[in-house]
């Protein structure tokens, strides 16, 4: 196939051709005049399955040929020779070994890491020892390194890297992969230099980044009829700029140094490397363009002497369209609707980024228009419903059982999935409102089994006891062996997914996402011996770490000629359309990551990688996509609330066009962001939401016979204050859910704090010794333990308690000297006359006096209302001594009252005396009589926000009235009602 070489054989395929369809239309080109056979016998090795798949359908489409070899580069060894080295161990199983090797040192040495980064430094810790196989480099190397200071930190890491020390050299456990790959490579160079094989062997598609490719590539160069081809070359790069690219310290990052290191290795120049096909690139201006863009940033002056002989910049930029998005939003939808008119005009679009979150936001946008895009990453198992089922289920066992943890599991789709969804369904709704009412934070045996019994449900008394048996009591603080709580786990996943009829079988392995965590989860049952022993917490991380490798496609059928990649699919496919998203610094390229072992001069010292090898890799596909026939550029000005910075690539682009304003540079780069502009314009026209004329102010006008026929004391201030919400609350029956989880805010302290001082005054009634500021801190200190269980909160209130305690009691013994407590938390009842109205309320605290007079006493943990809001608003201590004077309170019978006072406990002890001098009972009581009158006739509406204290006050109803559609200064608009 090939002609005599002295030199090895290198092929190139330019940036933005559809490297496959070059390579097969090259090798029909090399083939010419050849037997039919011939083909048979070329062998390829390619980097991935999804370039060896579409190399084969390009075959599949015709004419009916024998079909060459395609191979990976990790497995091109015959099987006599794979068969003569051990089999890898699986990932998995290193990684366990590696975690309880570093946990026994964390346990020896607890100084050198926290214990909560131990699977983090065991991942780390593989993934280095991985890339010293995959490199050849022995850790006795890291141990020679040149490290003048000596620091701490290098000898910590040291102490880590000894421990897996017997992983090199010989031994007799299982290799690793890399371990395993790198001897693989190394025998078939051996043979191939004893025994070179005739038949042609062509490497495609692969840049070399990997130590053991790069050997396996340089093996098949030396070959007879060995050959390499390399995707998106760059054919416009002058020789000196390749020289430019020898110090990997500074050129490590540039998209063509990969194959300036092959050519060194080889002994080969630039110009040796020949064009692979006669296909040329869809746009070789826009080629040129980028290459000058991206020479390495030490030579950008080059800029200056090579940029004047860019000359088609016009056409270079004439199918490009520039965004430049306010938001990540904006971006998104932009794309969206390009992708939308692709799909209608029946192009194929490839919308390339490593942004995932750009890439969600994008199929959400699409979905409107029920186009599911061709997602080649699909979901992290982590995030499919099976993997959040077993997440959630693993925390059982290391978080006490809370009120949203019980009801995130009973609604999750595939609890209870068995049998008998409904009545499980309907049983959870009662019991989330029953947790909400009587705010229970942390549901516990009894009170489960106490709200089963008292269900008239048939079901409820066996299901309560299968969520007792399910959820109940789970927690444990002993570490276990891996392989028991795995057990342990996938059997209570069973049995919360079964249901409580203990069906046979459930959804919890089936569908696409299903099969896939069973797969994951029998690989960790495979090897659960080799993970040893830990606590809860610990496995809940690790089990949670292993989900989120895997991955789940898109079960749906997606459309054909839209499609979402990574930035390696680039090399693989091709597209009508290709839009780069995301292209901001942190996103493409992504930044390094920290490594925790060694610095960037160390790895070049040691011959492993820089940390900016995989920021050249980014590169390298970012140069092969942008040279397609049409391409998007995007990227958010704002992302999360933060200003973003343009990709260096994006930026270097710009910068070059904008300073060659003689060829046309500002002019094409001006019409490819007025395109983008274009399409934004677009964008934001599909969000307005339309003219909607605003809401009314609401003032409702139910029948008479609708209106509410009883309210509360406390609930007068609401009815002059805020009509709108007493119609909302007793005619139309909306009350506000309660929180799922209780919070220790002002109604629970104002409930406390009652509690506290009923029982408190209560056990001074018959010992006044015990009226002291010590006892009423002893009293609370039981109430508070009883009845709030969050520590924080409760020291906060213990200590405002401390601080009214003397004040309070000083004040008491005023009390007593007036009159003495006699009736608590007592009910009272009282009609108007002429109306089918009710009042009822119920007092703190009433005192009696020798001469039969009443005292009534309000406790209030806020600020008390003053005389003039009393009179005005705040009613509630007026209407309760009318009440008495005229009998309400059934218990005393009809009393004078001599005075009424709130008891103010917020920063002191304050009272405020009810105006009972100025707005007397009988006065009050025909006031009030006047104003529930008024809203039994027909005319009286319940406007919104009548007169709340201050503008910025919260009603639970301000989204039903459409308040801010509305304000104050907004006239009523009375509605009949029927």
């Amino acid at each position: 196939m090939f002609e005599p070489s002295g030199k090895p054989r290198v092929f190139g395929v330019p940036a933005g051709a559809d490297f496959p369809a070059v390579l097969v239309q090259g090798l029909m080109l090399a083939q010419t005049g050849m037997p039919p056979d011939a083909l048979a016998r070329v062998r390829f090795l390619v980097n991935t399955r999804r370039m060896a798949r579409r190399i084969r359908d390009l075959f599949d489409a015709g004419p009916a040929l024998l079909l060459p070899q395609v191979e990976l580069v990790t497995g091109p060894a015959p099987d006599i020779l794979s068969a003569a080295i051990p089999s890898a161990a699986p990932p998995l199983r290193r990684r366990l070994e590696i975690a309880q090797l570093a946990s026994t040192l964390l346990d020896s040495q607890p100084d050198l890491a926290p214990r909560a980064s131990l699977y983090d430094l065991a991942d780390s810790l593989a993934e280095l020892m991985s890339e010293l196989h995959s490199e050849g480099v022995a850790p006795d190397v890291l141990r020679q390194l040149d490290v003048s200071d000596e620091s701490g930190h290098w000898k910590r890491a040291l102490s880590f890297l000894g421990i897996v020390q017997h992983y090199f050299g010989e031994t007799e456990e299982a290799p690793d992969g890399e371990t395993r790959q790198r001897r693989v490579i190394e025998s078939l160079c051996a043979q191939w230099q004893l025994e070179p094989p005739s038949e042609p062997v062509i490497v495609a598609g692969s840049t070399g980044s990997r130590g053991t490719t790069m050997l396996l590539m340089k093996a098949v160069a030396s070959l007879p009829q060995g050959a390499i081809i390399l995707p998106g070359y760059d054919f416009d790069m002058p020789h000196a700029a390749w020289k430019d690219l020898d110090e990997a310290l500074t050129a490590e990052d540039h998209p063509q140094y990969r194959f300036r290191k092959l050519m060194v290795e080889l002994g080969i120049e630039p110009s040796d490397v020949r064009r692979w096909g006669e296909t040329p690139p869809p746009n070789p201006a826009r080629n040129r363009l980028v290459s000058l863009a991206l020479r390495p940033a030490p030579v950008t002056d080059q800029w200056l002497s090579d940029g004047p002989h860019l000359h088609d910049l016009p056409s270079a930029m004439k199918d490009v369209t520039m965004i430049e998005a306010p938001s990540k939003r904006d971006e998104a939808l932009a794309i969206a609707l390009r992708l939308r008119q692709a799909a209608e005009e029946g192009q194929t679009a490839a919308l390339i980024t490593p942004d995932r979150m750009l890439t969600r936001q994008v199929s959400s946008a699409l979905d409107r228009w029920n186009i599911v895009p061709d997602d080649s990453a699909g979901t992290p198992l982590q995030l499919s419903p099976p993997g959040r089922f077993l997440r959630h289920i693993s925390a059982l066992f290391h978080q006490k059982l809370t009120a949203e943890a019980l009801l995130t599991l009973l609604m999750h789709p595939l609890t209870h999935s068995g049998s008998d969804r409904g009545p499980h369904l309907l049983l959870t709704r009662e019991l989330e409102l029953f947790i909400r009412r009587k705010g229970v934070p942390f549901p516990d045996a009894e009170t489960l089994l106490a709200w089963g019994a008292a269900h008239k449900h048939e079901y409820a008394v066996g299901w309560a006891e299968w969520i007792v048996r399910c959820f109940v009591g789970k927690d444990t603080s002993e570490p276990e062996r891996l392989a028991v709580r795995l057990s342990a786990h996938l059997d209570l996943a069973e049995m919360i997914a079964r249901g409580g009829k203990h069906a046979e079988t459930s959804e919890l392995w089936k569908e696409d996402a299903g099969r896939k965590a069973q797969e994951t989860v029998q690989e960790l049952q495979r090897e659960a011996e080799y993970g040893g022993q830990m606590s809860a917490r610990d496995y809940a991380d690790l089990f949670g770490a292993i989900l989120s490798r895997a991955e789940v496609r898109n079960p749906d059928t997606p459309h054909p000629g839209i499609l979402i990649w990574g930035t390696l699919e680039a090399r693989v496919q091709g597209a009508d359309l290709v839009i780069l998203g995301g292209l901001n610094e942190g996103s493409w390229p992504e930044m390094p990551a920290p490594d925790p072992w060694l610095n960037r001069r160390m790895r070049f010292d040691a011959g492993l990688l820089l940390p900016e090898r995989r920021i050249g890799l980014s590169a390298h596909d970012f140069q092969q996509a942008i040279g397609a026939r049409e391409v998007w550029l995007t990227r958010s000005v704002r992302s999360d609330d933060a200003e973003t910075v343009a990709s260096r690539w994006l930026n270097r682009m710009t910068n070059l066009l904008s300073g060659l304003p003689d060829q046309g540079g500002p002019d094409a780069l001006g019409a490819a962001k007025r395109r983008g502009q274009h399409w934004l314009a677009m964008a934001r026209k599909l969000e307005e939401p339309g003219q909607t004329p605003a809401a009314p102010r609401p003032s409702p006008r139910p029948p008479v016979g609708a209106r509410p026929s009883k309210l509360s004391v406390t609930e007068i201030k609401r009815l002059i204050r805020d009509p709108y919400a007493i119609y909302a609350r007793h005619v139309l029956r909306l009350r506000p859910l309660d929180p799922l989880m209780s919070a220790p805010d002002a109604l629970l302290r104002g409930i406390v704090t009652h509690a506290i001082l009923e029982r408190f005054i209560r056990d001074t009634l018959t010992d006044t010794s015990a009226l002291t500021s010590e006892r009423l801190l002893a009293l609370s200190d039981a109430v508070l333990t009883e009845n709030v269980p969050w520590s924080d909160a409760r020291a906060l209130w213990a200590a405002r308690i401390a601080r009214i305690a003397e004040p309070f009691v000083a004040s008491e013994h005023s009390r007593r000297l007036l009159a003495t407590p006699t009736y608590f938390e007592e009910r009272a009842e009282l009609s108007l006359d002429g109306l089918n109205f009710t009042l009822v309320g119920r007092a703190d605290r009433i005192d009696m006096d020798q001469t039969g007079r009443a005292h009534i006493y309000d406790y209030k943990t806020g600020a008390p209302p003053t005389q003039p809001q009393q009179i005005k608003f705040d009613v509630q201590l007026l209407l309760e001594a009318a009440m008495l004077e005229q009998g309400g309170f059934r218990a005393i019978g009809p009393a004078e009252v001599a005075r009424a006072v709130f008891i103010g406990l917020g920063g002191g002890v304050k009272e405020v005396l009810a105006p009972l001098e100025e707005e007397s009972a009988d006065r009050i009581w025909t006031r009030f009589e006047k104003l529930i009158g008024a809203y039994f006739t027909p005319e009286q509406g319940y406007t919104a926000r009548r007169a709340l204290f201050r503008d910025t006050d919260i009603s639970d109803y301000d989204q039903l009235s459409r308040f801010g559609e509305w304000d104050i200064t907004t006239d009523p608009t009375p509605e009949e009602l029927s």
